[in-house]
């Protein structure tokens, strides 16, 4: 596997939805209730590939990729703040976890670290992010002929299932 150990594609599809201007669709080899460092590492880097694709390809981003975006910077945020992930704030959390979400804000919101370890905090998330965004546009760079493959199987059936990307996948 180039990037998951846990997930398998069950669906790509090109064809927008809400927000999204499509999506991919992944089904978990088996039941996991707890991830390990790596495996929210890959998570991440999977949910910047889209964003990475447009820019390797088209060679600009576009909002397309906001939701995975989002998606990627809470699993980065969440490594460092509420599983001790980082390497350089180790074993701390930092928040409560009885804080409350009002309106959009934290309303009842104890935050019990200074603004120099939010500043940490926003650091190791950036360098999280930097580093998987580059880990991805390197596998995707790598791999560019299994990506215009895919891309253009997509711009003819607009949905892909898991077993046809797989065989797209290690045939070109």
């Amino acid at each position: 596997k180039l990037i998951s150990s846990t997930d398998k594609v069950d669906r790509i599809s090109i064809i927008p939805s809400g927000r999204a201007g499509g999506y991919t669709a992944f089904k978990p080899e088996e039941d996991k209730t707890y991830l390990t460092r790596s495996q929210l590492m890959e998570k991440i880097a999977i949910a910047l590939g889209g964003r990475a694709a447009e820019e390797i390809v088209l060679g600009e981003i576009s909002t397309g990729a906001y939701n995975d975006l989002k998606e990627a910077n809470n699993v980065a945020r969440n490594m460092i703040t509420r599983y001790g992930m980082s390497e350089r704030l180790s074993n701390l959390i930092f928040g409560s976890e009885t804080d409350e979400i009002f309106l959009g804000r934290d309303f009842a919101h104890t935050r019990n670290y200074s603004e120099q370890i939010a500043a940490e905090i926003d650091m190791e998330v950036k360098n999280i992010i930097d580093n998987s965004y580059q880990k991805i546009v390197n596998i995707l760079k790598e791999n560019i002929n299994k990506l215009h493959t895919i891309a253009a199987t997509l711009i003819e059936k607009e949905k892909l299932e898991g077993q046809e990307f797989e065989e797209l996948f290690v045939s070109a």
